[in-house]
């Protein structure tokens, strides 16, 4: 069937869709959540529409799934005030707990949470149009790292069970929480991401206020009452609305202490200004990429092409770790464009939930006509659309468009896409690429693509100090979580993985005293008695 006719019939009638993805009845969501309450929000809700069509008697209409609260500032600081009067200066219940029993409390909230992988999968493919088994992985990886978190936090909380003597000062070291935190994650990920930094903020031992992504919203709603019934009272705060509203109205406070955010760099940076000490803010960031693939003339073609495409195309594009430029030598570049055609024209449109299915609507509003105005400017200056039916669209779905040759005057070259555009570059001197990279803002990944290991080798020493992760005959991506994620320039602040996470949401405090008779009897005294959270010899398993 050809890409043409695939559109025409790409949205379905409400009939044609298998009972169990079918969407119910607009769910009308009022509640937020603020010091362990579900409160009802009586003022105005945002639309929550979907990237899916409905085909309905030959007209396609946009399913409307809901809508979610709009709360306004002061609503959006007393979710604040309460994390604050939850955190109370570090003296408060849940900062002062002990780390095990922390601990049984994010193992509480993951069990309730598993038994919403069926309500919060089928919210994923509706809100943002992201395909099935994608939606199921993002779901059962969030738990994975949920898990990979816990056991983390008990071997660094072994770890520092111990007291060390260091000229002649014995001393206990642990990390401790920092104070009152603001989650925000992306919309492409809105549940993994999200709690990539909600989660450890919390074990850590900080008091939250989560707002989630500007799309993906309505499916934190089946995890609201695991929130309030897994945490004490004010340690965990959702809520919802306009971020220019909210968000700005809690850093304006000087009340967080920690700004964990994935988005736009120019997005953070604003955010960052309004807050009154700077100095003590801490920030963890996921920021802007545009990832280059590097193809050199000594390749396998074929995995080249194979990783690029992936790498491109995945979820439309629409990841941060996306490859979103390639630059491809001279030498190779017609086979290689033969080859990515050729693996592009198999890859299935269609809806979320059917079977193989790689290409899916944009959630974005305004996202097709963006891409078109990248590809039409791309086209007045020179490149082409060189794959059939590249650019080709139908509401909020936008077929594959790749664009050859691209050139450094075309908007294609500097901006982050964030879709399904991809833009290859021909070059003859490596020179041309590795400018491209020390010149870039961005400096989160790279993909090299080559067998020569001299060439290889020099290419790696080079791109060391310029991007955080280089991947060498292989896309590039977030995981393994263990691995450091991070970015450098405008791409991150902060390093995220299991490990790292932890460290970034807490600081080392160290309590110290001479090592004398008398010491080491109080110390011990404290020790048998469990006086203290803090000194503590107590061994997690």
């Amino acid at each position: 069937m050809s890409t043409q006719n695939i559109l025409s019939t790409l949205f379905p009638a409400l009939a044609d869709i298998p009972e169990p993805y079918r969407p119910g009845e607009p769910i009308e969501q009022r509640e937020y959540l603020v010091e362990g309450t579900l409160r009802t929000w009586n003022g105005p809700l945002a639309a929550v529409r979907s990237p899916v069509y409905l085909d309905v008697d030959g007209v396609d209409e946009q399913v409307i799934l809901g809508s979610t609260p709009l709360l306004d500032a002061e609503t959006a600081l007393t979710a604040l005030d309460a994390a604050v009067r939850a955190y109370d200066r570090g003296q408060g219940s849940w900062p002062t707990m002990r780390v095990a029993e922390r601990i049984q409390h994010v193992e509480a909230f993951l069990g309730r949470m598993r038994e919403q992988r069926t309500a919060v999968v089928k919210l994923l493919m509706w809100e943002i149009g992201k395909n099935l088994k994608d939606s199921e992985k993002e779901f059962d990886r969030t738990c994975d790292y949920i898990v990979d978190t816990i056991n983390a936090l008990k071997e660094l909380d072994r770890r520092s069970s111990r007291f060390e003597l260091e000229q002649d000062t014995l001393g206990q070291i642990r990390r401790v929480p920092l104070g009152v935190a603001l989650c925000m994650g992306p919309y492409n990920y809105p549940l993994n991401e999200t709690f990539t930094t909600l989660i450890p903020a919390l074990i850590m031992g900080n008091t939250v206020v989560f707002k989630p992504a500007k799309l993906g919203v309505l499916l934190i709603r089946p995890l609201l009452e695991a929130f309030r019934d897994s945490f004490p009272a004010g340690v965990i705060n959702v809520i919802y609305g306009s971020g220019r509203e909210t968000v700005s109205a809690l850093m304006a406070s000087g009340k967080i202490d920690i700004f964990a955010f994935i988005g736009t760099n120019k997005a953070a940076s604003d955010l960052k200004k309004l807050h009154p000490k700077p100095h003590r803010l801490r920030a963890a960031l996921g920021l802007d990429a545009k990832n280059p693939g590097i193809v050199l003339p000594e390749v396998d073609l074929d995995n080249a092409v194979n990783e690029a495409v992936t790498g491109s195309l995945s979820f439309n594009g629409q990841r941060c770790t996306a490859l979103k430029i390639l630059f491809v030598h001279e030498e190779v570049v017609d086979r290689f464009i033969e080859k990515f055609n050729h693996k592009l024209a198999t890859l299935k449109p269609g809806m979320p939930w059917e079977n193989g299915v790689a290409l899916t609507p944009l959630p974005e509003s305004g996202k097709v006509d963006y891409l078109h105005g990248l590809m039409d400017d791309a086209v007045r200056k020179g490149a082409k659309v060189i794959n059939t039916h590249g650019g080709q669209a139908r509401g909020s779905f936008f077929y594959p468009a790749v664009l050859y040759p691209v050139t450094t005057d075309m908007r294609v070259y500097q901006e982050e896409q964030f879709g399904p555009v991809v833009p290859i570059v021909p070059y003859r001197d490596l020179d041309t690429v590795i400018d491209y990279v020390l010149e870039s803002d961005f400096g989160q990944q790279l993909s090299l693509f080559g067998t020569n290991a001299a060439e290889v080798g020099r290419l790696v020493d080079t791109f060391a100090n310029q991007v955080g992760r280089i991947n060498i005959n292989a896309q590039c991506q977030r995981g393994p979580d263990t691995f450091p994620f991070n970015g450098r320039k405008n791409s991150a602040e902060g390093t995220l993985s299991v490990h790292d996470a932890l460290r970034t949401f807490s600081i080392r405090t160290l309590v110290a005293t001479k090592f004398q008779e008398s010491n080491k009897t109080l110390i011990s005294d404290i020790i048998r008695g469990r006086e203290s959270s803090f000194l503590t010899t107590d061994y997690i398993f």
